[in-house]
């Protein structure tokens, strides 16, 4: 057809939301958060230095006895990138000495979303 280009479609990165989620004893609740907590210290800037982060949040849920780390990233490549970071492996024993049980991470596909404006 004359007058009409052709569209093309450019491949983009699908961004990951990535989810790792730990169980613990309620007796652990306060030794876990103070965990977590300290993780910041040696996280937040090695998490901050990685390509693609879009989102990063850790918490923890007294009710449930769960802890979670839920980011977004630009893509899967980038969020697998916590897999062989050495300040988030170096965490893992600590968590698991104090009784916390991971289940497998999930880097999942994004379907909708709702963002807002919050500070903690």
């Amino acid at each position: 057809m004359r007058g009409h280009a052709p569209r093309v479609r450019w491949a983009m990165a699908q961004p990951i939301v990535r989810l790792s989620r730990g169980r613990f004893a309620p007796e652990k609740y306060e030794q876990v958060k103070q965990l977590i907590d300290d993780s910041a210290n040696p996280l937040v800037p090695a998490i901050r230095a990685l390509r693609g982060l879009l989102y990063y949040h850790a918490a923890v849920d007294r009710e449930t006895n769960t802890l979670v780390n839920i980011s977004v990233w630009e893509d899967l490549a980038a969020a697998r990138q916590l897999d062989t970071l050495q300040a988030m492996l170096a965490q893992r024993p600590i968590l698991e000495a104090a009784g916390v049980a991971f289940d497998r991470i999930a880097n999942y596909d994004p379907l909708w979303k709702i963002e807002e404006s919050w500070r903690i």
